[in-house]
């Protein structure tokens, strides 16, 4: 991808870099271009004026309303909080249930901590949720058919929902790429987005798995709405009216903050 002329060297160096690895961090953009974090932070915040990248807590993400960065930058993301968030999550989960689990990389730290777990069934779109959970034997996994996509290894398509519209689960665990200050649940892919309105609408609880880094980010096709969830687990929720909001609807938040936090950046 070509370098844009009206960025300076090292801010087309921040975005090659952020487009590689999905999230960059002021501490760690200061030492890979030899400046100072005030430095980094003028760049950070010139090219999220330009909404090239979007502000997070301490660094900063590629900026698309459209499009998706891909599943590798993803996982490495905000990973301490996605295993704390999973952990938190796999506790509400008890033995002898049932639950759907849909595609994300939140959602397959939700499956690593219910790896040891007694007499689940499970019900996927996501093949590396699948391939976690199936050595235990005390687990049934069940596969929702359909195309694989490349990219990710996620199951969707008609046959995905027509298959899982034949469960009715205890508990579903979902995830999703942005989340909206009014409460919007939104996702990049309308095929994925059916496979998961199909499994709110069938199960008794859903329980949403995001970090804060997707909430006020803006994607184009909406899941659903924070209402319809029964528990938001995340690692650190700053925006207040989102707070408010799940107060007001009755949707439990739980705030699963890893154990090595990274200090608050101006």
């Amino acid at each position: 991808m070509s370098s844009d002329t009206s960025l300076s060297s090292r801010q087309n160096g921040i975005v090659s870099f952020a487009r590689a690895v999905g999230r960059v961090e002021v501490e760690a953009l200061a030492a890979r271009f030899e400046v100072t974090p005030q430095t980094i932070r003028r760049d950070l915040k010139d090219l999220c004026d330009r909404r090239i990248l979007t502000r997070t807590h301490g660094g900063a993400v590629v900026s698309s309303s459209v499009e998706n960065i891909s599943y590798a930058a993803r996982r490495q993301i905000a990973a301490a909080s996605k295993r704390a968030i999973g952990e938190a999550a796999a506790e509400l989960i008890p033995d002898d249930s049932s639950l759907f689990i849909n595609i994300g990389t939140t959602t397959e730290e939700v499956a690593r901590a219910l790896m040891q777990r007694q007499r689940l069934l499970i019900i996927t779109n996501n093949i590396n949720v699948a391939l976690t959970l199936y050595p235990n034997p005390s687990l049934s996994v069940i596969i929702a058919g359909g195309p694989v996509r490349h990219a990710d290894g996620a199951v969707v398509g008609s046959a995905t929902v027509d298959m899982i519209r034949q469960f009715k689960v205890d508990c579903a665990v979902i995830g999703a790429s942005a989340i909206d200050e009014d409460g919007s649940l939104l996702d990049f892919d309308p095929l994925e987005v059916h496979v998961s309105r199909v499994i709110i609408e069938n199960a008794r609880k859903v329980v949403l798995v995001c970090d804060q880094t997707k909430v006020g980010r803006t994607a184009p096709v909406r899941i659903g709405h924070l209402s319809q969830i029964s528990v938001f687990v995340t690692d650190r929720m700053r925006s207040a009216k989102l707070r408010a909001l799940c107060a007001e609807r009755e949707v439990r938040l739980i705030e699963a903050r890893p154990d090595a936090e990274e200090p608050d950046q101006a």
